[in-house]
């Protein structure tokens, strides 16, 4: 039963979750994608906020029901979180989150949020999800190393001066293409299940000649066509399109992914209230869009001028295994930080190029930064698992 009570109650969840929405569209999620792209004077800071807002905005809705989920109901077994949980985990995260914002340190999200909700929820009386936690850990641990190395690899072919890049471009956009494939939206399934284009496309045309993998294969030809065409007209051009698409790519998959952070304690609140998920998530994805748009510029001139200076080649370099990992953790509903991902494929592609053109990295500012995200991950269950127990004590 619906009272005024719960209704108040869930008003200041709401807007505790607005707030770590705009916290996030502020920090990871609407600075971290077209930080590379800003870098390489592809785009101004402001425009590169202005877009990212959008897309992010697109990606919450589209796929950000997966990691919502994930936050909200798998990080804690035998219990739900109460209003008061929820309040808790999300303030604490928020405010982390909100120091590295003025701060100028891209505090990693998914460890405030995660260690919040873990916090709150063993307070009350929850189990560990200890396989949960295996997976969480395990993509935690391998991005900067698949990341940061993928980003190494592709900065060294796109340097190679036995390549020319009328072949390397294009064939890096028909990996985006592959990728694309089979990345999983809404409008490609019924009510709120998700499917890809490869799959939509097979069950659409009946199968028989038509397979998962020669959509997926169509697709990434397709695409480096495009860029090869591009790239023989005009290669700088071609090269400039290529690295902002990938910035729109990776802004997209960041909304999917970070949405969940904001929205994942208010899972187990709406259960009264019958309310759609898509309609969550749009309540998400405009508190993103508020972040990136009067937040993000600050943390974008941080990543992308503060860790290493990045040229065109670097940039794309960071953004592909940013694309790659982003949408594999919003398959799987993996809470992942941004700021882990890009920083690590930042460092990655710079250490390619390190001493030549500006490639340098900031150790020092590096060293602050892993400093931080460890940090915000046990401030944040510290922080939560006590004042929870001590909130619950007093009232």
């Amino acid at each position: 039963m619906v009272t005024a009570t719960l209704v108040a109650t869930l008003l200041v969840a709401g807007l505790a979750s607005l707030f770590m929405a705009w916290a996030i569209g502020a920090g990871s999620s609407g600075s971290t994608p077209f930080a590379p792209a800003v870098g390489a004077n592809a785009i101004s800071i402001m425009r590169a906020g202005f877009l990212v807002g959008i897309l992010g905005f697109l990606g919450a809705v589209l796929q950000g029901a997966n990691v919502t989920s994930a936050v909200g109901e798998e990080l804690v077994i035998g219990t739900q979180l109460s209003a008061t949980a929820a309040i808790l985990a999300l303030m604490i995260a928020a405010v982390l989150v909100a120091i590295g914002i003025f701060t100028g340190y891209p505090i990693a999200t998914a460890f405030t949020v995660t260690g919040a909700v873990v916090g709150v929820g063993l307070a009350m009386g929850g189990d560990p999800a200890w396989a949960k936690y295996r997976e969480i850990a395990t993509l935690w641990v391998l991005t900067p190393f698949v990341g940061g190395g993928l980003a190494y690899a592709i900065a060294r072919l796109l340097r190679a001066e036995s390549i020319p890049s009328r072949r390397t471009v294009p064939l890096l956009g028909g990996v985006i293409g592959l990728i694309l494939a089979n990345v999983q939206f809404v409008f490609f399934a019924p009510g709120e299940q998700q499917g890809s284009l490869a799959s939509a496309s097979v069950e659409a045309l009946g199968g028989g000649l038509v397979t998962y993998a020669g959509v997926s294969l169509a697709l990434a030809a397709a695409v480096a066509l495009v860029l090869w065409r591009q790239t023989v007209a005009d290669a700088a051009s071609a090269q400039r399109r290529f690295l902002l698409a990938l910035g729109g790519l990776v802004a997209f998959s960041a909304g999917g992914s970070q949405v969940g952070l904001a929205l994942g304690p208010l899972i187990p609140l709406l259960g009264d209230f019958q309310v759609p998920i898509v309609l969550v998530l749009v309540f998400g994805g405009f508190g993103l869009l508020i972040g990136s748009w009067t937040g993000a510029p600050r943390m974008i001139k941080a990543i992308s001028q503060d860790y290493s200076a990045l040229g065109p080649n670097r940039s794309i370099a960071a953004l592909i295994p940013s694309f790659a990992i982003a949408q594999t953790a919003v398959f799987f509903g993996i809470p992942v930080s941004f700021n882990e991902i890009i920083v690590s494929a930042i460092l990655g592609s710079g250490y390619a190029a390190s001493g030549e053109d500006g490639g340098e990295i900031s150790g020092g500012k590096m060293a602050y930064t892993v400093l931080a995200w460890a940090g915000s991950l046990v401030g944040a269950f510290v922080l939560s698992f006590g004042l929870f127990t001590l909130v619950t004590r007093v009232l």
